[in-house]
C-alpha cells in the first residue's frame, strides 16, 4: 500500500504578515542610511550593483500591491512548495519589470512609497484572496509566505555586499527555511534521507528505505542561513561541507545534485 500523501504545511497567517512587515522594515532602516559608495558597490549577482538590489527589494513590496490592486483570479493552485520551482523562467521578466517601476525615484523615496502601499494593500485584503500572478494563481497567504524568502535571500544578499548587519526576523527566517526545506521534498520524494535545519525545520526525502524508528542512517543537517544559500544558490555543497557547515552522515546524504532549488 502506498504511504499517504502528506498534507501542505500550515503557516500561521498573523505571524507571517507581521514577518513580511518586519523584515521588509528592517532592510529599509538600512539601506536608508546607505552612502554612494556603499550603494554603488557590486555583488554576487550578476551585474547588480547594492544600489540595484535595494531597489528590487523595494519592488517586491511595490508590486504585491499592485497585484492586490488588479482583479482577483477566480482560485488559486499555487501552494508555497510549488513557487521555488517557477522562479528562475521570469528572473529576466522581474528585473525588466523592476526597472520599469522604480527607476529614477531616490532608494529612501521607493522604500517609503512601497512600504506605505504593502501595509495598505495587507490591511485590504483576507488571505484568501487570489492573486493573478505570471506563475498562476495562487492565495495571498500562501504567496506571503514566499515572500519570507525573497526578503530574507536579499537580506543575506545585502549584508553581504555591502558588509551590513540587518537583522532577520525569526519568524520570516523559519518561515524561508521551512519552504525551501518542503521543496526539496517535493522534489526528492521519500524516506531515505533526514534532513534537519534546527530549529526550524526537519524533513525527509530521497527514494529509498525508509527508517521506521531511531536515529535514520542517512542524516543531513545544517544551520538555516547556510541552507538558504545552498537552496537559492548562493553557495556550494561542497564548500559548506568542507567548511563544516553541513553535516552529512549516511551513503545517500549527499544532497548536491539536488540543489540549488532555485537560483
Amino acid at each position: 500500500m502506498p504511504p499517504a500523501k502528506k498534507r501542505p504545511r500550515s503557516y500561521d497567517s498573523a505571524r507571517t504578515r507581521a514577518a513580511v512587515l518586519a523584515q521588509f522594515g528592517h532592510v529599509a532602516e538600512a539601506v536608508r542610511g546607505l552612502s554612494p559608495e556603499q550603494l554603488s558597490r557590486p555583488t554576487h549577482l550578476g551585474e547588480w550593483t547594492v544600489a540595484d538590489l535595494a531597489g528590487h527589494v523595494a519592488w517586491i513590496a511595490d508590486s504585491l500591491a499592485r497585484g492586490l490592486d488588479r482583479p482577483a483570479a477566480a482560485e488559486g493552485r499555487l501552494l508555497p512548495h510549488d513557487w521555488p520551482f517557477t522562479t528562475v523562467a521570469l528572473a529576466g521578466k522581474i528585473a525588466d519589470a523592476a526597472r520599469e517601476t522604480l527607476t529614477g525615484a531616490p532608494v529612501a523615496e521607493l522604500y517609503e512609497r512601497a512600504g506605505a502601499r504593502l501595509a495598505d494593500a495587507l490591511a485590504a485584503h483576507g488571505d484568501d484572496r487570489v492573486l493573478d500572478l505570471w506563475i498562476g494563481p495562487m492565495r495571498l497567504g500562501d504567496f506571503l509566505v514566499t515572500r519570507t524568502v525573497e526578503l530574507v535571500v536579499h537580506t543575506d544578499d545585502l549584508n553581504r555586499a555591502a558588509g551590513l548587519e540587518i537583522p532577520f526576523d525569526r519568524q520570516a527566517l523559519a518561515a524561508c527555511t521551512r519552504l525551501l526545506a518542503d521543496a526539496l521534498a517535493v522534489k526528492a520524494p521519500g524516506g531515505a534521507v533526514e534532513v534537519r535545519i534546527p530549529p526550524f525545520a526537519v524533513v525527509q526525502c530521497v527514494e529509498g528505505p525508509r527508517h521506521t524508528r531511531g536515529t535514520p542512517p542517512n542524516v543531513v543537517e545544517t544551520d538555516p542561513l547556510t541552507w538558504i544559500r545552498l537552496a537559492t544558490g548562493r553557495t556550494e555543497w561542497a564548500a559548506e561541507r568542507d567548511g563544516a557547515r553541513v553535516s552529512a552522515s549516511g551513503e545517500r546524504a549527499d544532497l548536491s545534485a539536488l540543489l540549488p532549488l532555485m537560483a
